[in-house]
């Protein structure tokens, strides 16, 4: 796919995918990214060897795996597998999903709504600024006149011991 300057209008925005330190495996989400960027109109150098769907003995490129994977059918395929072999897991791994009453039968039609919603409103909702109150993980600074005080005390009871002969001459002598 390649999007071509138009002579009466602007120019394509031309992008390079920069992924840093993450893996690129076939079918990573990363290339799902991308796809929908260069379906958005954005131009970016690419190969369809990376998409769910290329098969690297024919090397042929399979465009309904990769729609099926846009669709969430994967998914869809996986809770039913769950739901056959080992119910515990799928509860488990989809107890979100229970608990919203979404089936694998529902989820192309739930996919193809969010995308329907995100064509029509691009712009996402301003969400609520969370609270957050921050954690010490040290204890406070004393100021000044606190640790002065602190120290005063410590005096206080150190030659109240020495007036009441509790203290030892070898205290009185590594205290001096």
């Amino acid at each position: 796919y390649s999007v071509e300057d138009v002579d009466s209008g602007p120019g394509a925005f031309r992008a390079n995918l920069d992924i840093g330190l993450a893996r690129t495996t076939t079918g990573a989400r990363i290339f799902g990214v991308m796809k929908g960027a260069v379906d958005g109109g954005i131009e970016v150098p690419h190969s369809e060897k990376r998409f769910p769907g290329y098969d690297k003995e024919a090397k042929e490129f399979n465009a309904s795996v990769l729609r099926d994977h846009i669709m969430g059918k994967h998914v869809a395929n996986y809770m039913r597998e769950l739901m056959e072999e080992d119910e515990d897991a799928y509860k488990r791994q989809f107890s979100r999903f229970i608990k919203c009453g979404i089936t694998p039968d529902e989820l192309e039609d739930i996919y193809k709504k969010a995308q329907a919603s995100i064509r029509a409103d691009p712009i996402p909702k301003p969400r609520p600024e969370k609270k957050v109150t921050k954690k010490r993980w040290n204890a406070k600074r004393l100021t000044r006149e606190e640790r002065m005080a602190a120290v005063q005390v410590r005096k206080d009871a150190w030659l109240a011991k020495i007036e009441k002969g509790e203290a030892t001459l070898q205290e009185i002598h590594i205290k001096h």
